[in-house]
């Protein structure tokens, strides 16, 4: 998954102020990790720590950041067999308060997060000298725009963005490349007194998980990648002239977004339950975007009863964050529903463009420094419109995510570009074959074959992230990272529901 969108509330306000900093140069942990309780408000179960690791590698005694981590205890103490650590997405997902994986995991395994460097609780990149100009900023990044009087105050808003970032965000800015949060990672791996890596990484984690499997192959323990992002699409693209297209349409995840929304559609013409069954629903759906492109209409939200007005450009980000999760099925089509037969219009409030979790402008800054972008911003429309003539509205949605990379220099000499083939243990790789509106079923094909030895275990279904999903998932997610197993080849999971199982 990439995102570029900023988080709204107190938690932005006091990281954007710097409150939490580059700490004094100290030595690093090298016998364990204290552990102790988690801050008021936390997660129960949790136990958190932080550590020091260097602002730079090439520096390894010079300044510190701080990582904030988070454990959840193995149920079963006396027969833990390790640690697994995890990483939730982004660039720029918190990630301290990890899931407990499954229930078998959790009983032998203690489980790992940890905030990367710039993100959350860890030492945050600082863009910001007032939180009012975050709120200026929330309604703009994350979007996208249409018209070309949207494009130019787009374009300059983004610009006043990224000036304020480097004004600000001092040193970190130029560190955090994902090759740096891999380093981080083998700190703590280390730290704790794994010899080995065991993780699991959902989207971005997975790219995590690459540059990791890449940097230190003889210290690959168990890696399953889930939602599984190309990495070479991620970094320059697969042809020099790739590198010239912006990072977000390289990736293709707007032609996988289509495919998971024509799979919703066969699941709703096959089931009565569906609230958007009958006729053509392609055919239907292309006129209620139609329609949305002569101006925005007011519906009743059929989450909150509502009256709700909603832009195309509102209406493009439900339906793809609906996708992320065939279990929301029965939602979207009851947002198309009443998409069809609009209210008079009486100035209802907007539907909000639905912020993502990985929205901290550290992932953004990791986003940038990782992959190739133009530095010409007015490359963005050329491709938005090409991506659009192949899935309406997904192909803008995508590519203004990294139109901030045009303006903004956070390279970092560290950064890892590949190969990608380096010879590891065995690598589990997991993904939705009907549609993933994130990272596109096609890349984690060709993932498969780039690294040096992966597996491919495929979700009947459309979505984001397999794990919770398919008991057969499941399964063989725990006899991987409990034993290293890995599922017969060509094997295909049946997701546990259907899509309107409600």
């Amino acid at each position: 998954m990439i995102s570029f969108a900023l988080r709204a509330g107190a938690a932005l306000a006091a990281s954007a102020l710097g409150l939490a900093t580059l700490v004094p140069p100290a030595k690093a942990a090298s016998g364990g990790i204290d552990w102790g309780r988690c801050e008021s408000g936390s997660p129960a179960g949790y136990q958190c720590a932080r550590v020091p690791v260097p602002l730079s590698y090439r520096d390894p005694d010079g300044p510190r950041i701080s990582l904030a981590l988070g454990r959840l205890p193995a149920t079963d103490q006396e027969h833990k067999l390790g640690t697994v650590f995890t990483n939730p997405g982004g660039p720029g997902n918190p990630g301290r308060f990890a899931p407990a994986l499954t229930p078998e995991l959790h009983q032998r395994f203690d489980i790992v997060g940890f905030d990367p460097r710039g993100v959350g609780a860890s030492t945050p990149l600082r863009c910001f000298t007032d939180p009012r100009q975050a709120e200026e900023f929330a309604g703009v990044i994350g979007d996208f725009p249409r018209t070309a009087t949207e494009r130019a105050r787009h374009k300059a808003a983004v610009a006043r963005l990224t000036g304020l970032c480097e004004r600000n965000a001092g040193p970190l800015a130029k560190h955090l490349s994902t090759a740096n949060t891999a380093r981080d990672l083998d700190r703590l791996r280390a730290a704790i007194g794994e010899p080995k890596l065991r993780y699991y990484g959902l989207s971005y984690g997975t790219y995590l998980g690459e540059v990791y499997a890449n940097l230190f192959p003889n210290r690959v323990g168990a890696l399953a990648l889930d939602a599984v992002d190309d990495p070479v699409n991620w970094t320059s693209g697969y042809h020099p002239a790739q590198a010239r297209i912006p990072m977000s349409t390289r990736l293709g995840g707007y032609r996988d977004a289509q495919r998971a929304l024509d799979s919703f559609f066969a699941a709703c013409a096959a089931d009565t339950r569906c609230t958007f069954r009958g006729g053509d629903p392609r055919a239907r759906y292309e006129r209620i975007l139609d329609r949305l492109e002569t101006g925005p209409v007011t519906i009743t939200d059929p989450g909150t009863g509502a009256p709700q007005r909603v832009r195309y450009q509102d209406a493009i980000a439900r339906v793809h964050a609906a996708l992320t999760d065939s279990a929301h099925s029965p939602g979207l089509a009851r947002f198309l529903a009443a998409l069809e037969h609009p209210l008079p219009d009486r100035g209802a409030a907007r539907t909000g463009v639905p912020t993502p979790a990985d929205s901290m402008l550290g992932g953004g800054a990791t986003l940038c420094a990782d992959a190739a972008n133009p530095r010409d911003p007015d490359v963005w429309p050329r491709y938005a419109a090409a991506a659009d003539r192949e899935a309406r509205g997904f192909g803008s949605y995508d590519t203004y995510k990294t139109l901030p990379c045009a303006t903004w220099d956070v390279a970092d000499a560290d950064r890892y570009p590949g190969p990608w083939n380096r010879s590891t243990a065995p690598i589990l790789l997991l993904a939705n074959r009907k549609g993933d509106p994130e990272t596109p079923y096609a890349g984690a094909e060709r993932t498969a074959r780039l690294l040096g030895r992966a597996r491919l275990l495929a979700l009947d279904d459309f979505g984001h992230g397999a794990r919770g999903k398919s008991r057969c998932i499941d399964a063989a997610l725990t006899a991987y990272l409990g034993s290293g197993t890995l599922p017969a080849r060509g094997t295909v999971c049946r997701p546990d529901r259907t899509p309107f199982d409600g």
